[in-house]
């Protein structure tokens, strides 16, 4: 995510960190942290309010090697009224003829066949109907293949950036890859929220009309730069006109925090 380089690049630049580092104004103990593969040979935060772990590799397709390792760490928590104690996030994009897999058909796994409302998804389309498949797909390995025991019990976060690669003049595509992860998630009976910056959504998707599966999606916004930032971004705008911002991000001395919004 948006602080996890900055944070690889600090705690190999010698940053103590044994333990978190208090990012002030009294604010630690309610304080989340995320973590994902660029922790894995680091230390990890303490005393968090709650936690959100990373279950891929930076890409779509691959899987954070230390996932068990940080689930575990993310199950000491000591809770926050407002979040859940263990929440999961999932990069995104919509690789298109340049990703190394792209579906052919309406069915995923193989011989499963899925509803897909901008269908039928055809070899050779990277229009919205594959888009969808793709996003349905990465979200079923997401949920299936990574090592999650009971993936519906989570909170699934979509990380929206513009270090994944996504079609430059095809924002409708984008949001369906999104849309396609939306419902297989929703189709496990979990959550689903949205992670990004206001810049960078709208780089990527746009405006979202309320028919889409997005529009009511909560938003974790990243991009503050210490706590105070992160609890006044909680009145900023949403990513989606029918969500509401309920995480605020800010990075201290290498680690991602998360400032709760309810």
């Amino acid at each position: 995510m948006l602080g996890f380089l900055l944070a690889a690049m600090l705690l190999m630049a010698g940053t103590p960190a044994l333990a978190a580092p208090s990012p002030g104004e009294g604010q630690q103990s309610l304080l989340g942290n995320d973590i994902s593969w660029p922790q894995c040979n680091g230390y990890f935060p303490m005393d968090q309010a709650f936690a959100i772990v990373g279950v891929n590799n930076g890409l779509a397709n691959t899987t954070n090697p230390c996932l068990s390792e940080q689930l575990r760490w993310a199950e000491d928590s000591a809770g926050h009224p407002g979040q859940p104690t263990v929440s999961l996030y999932v990069n995104t994009a919509n690789p298109g003829a340049a990703g190394s897999w792209w579906p052919e058909n309406d069915e995923y796994p193989s011989g499963q066949a899925v509803h897909n409302p901008y269908g039928p998804c055809e070899d050779g389309d990277y229009g919205k109907a594959c888009a969808y498949m793709y996003g349905y797909a990465k979200a079923y390995d997401d949920a299936y293949l990574r090592g999650i025991s009971h993936p519906a019990s989570y909170f699934w976060w979509l990380d929206v950036e513009t270090e994944n690669s996504w079609s430059r003049t095809d924002k409708d595509a984008n949001r369906t890859v999104l849309e396609g992860m939306t419902d297989f998630f929703h189709s496990i009976g979990a959550e689903v929220g949205i992670y990004s910056t206001g810049q960078q959504w709208e780089r990527i998707v746009g405006t979202v009309s309320s028919s889409s599966n997005l529009y009511a999606l909560p938003s974790w916004l990243a991009g503050s730069l210490n706590a105070s930032g992160a609890a006044d971004a909680c009145s900023k705008e949403p990513l989606t006109a029918g969500g509401r911002v309920v995480l605020a991000q800010f990075v201290s001395r290498g680690f991602d925090y998360n400032y709760s919004c309810q």
